[in-house]
């Protein structure tokens, strides 16, 4: 995992992309693997082209390890 900030039982990060065509490109990659792992992250895409994701296992109130797996994945895309 890289990059990734504890903030308030969140994993966060924020993506910086050249264009909003880049930014849904990776929201929708994004989204595949949240389906695939039944976890979804909030998403926020903010100044057109920049993609800030937060994760937690709302049922725990907490991260727990389904978040690390997908943030894992997620550093892949």
């Amino acid at each position: 995992m890289v990059n990734w900030i504890t903030e308030n039982d969140h994993l966060v990060k924020e993506f910086f992309f050249k264009n909003f065509k880049e930014a849904i490109s990776f929201i929708n990659k994004v989204a595949e693997l949240a389906e695939e792992n039944n976890h979804h992250p909030d998403i926020q895409l903010y100044d057109y082209k920049n993609v800030r994701l937060t994760l937690s296992t709302h049922s725990e109130g907490k991260i727990t390890d389904k978040d690390y797996t997908l943030a894992a994945q997620i550093d892949k895309v």
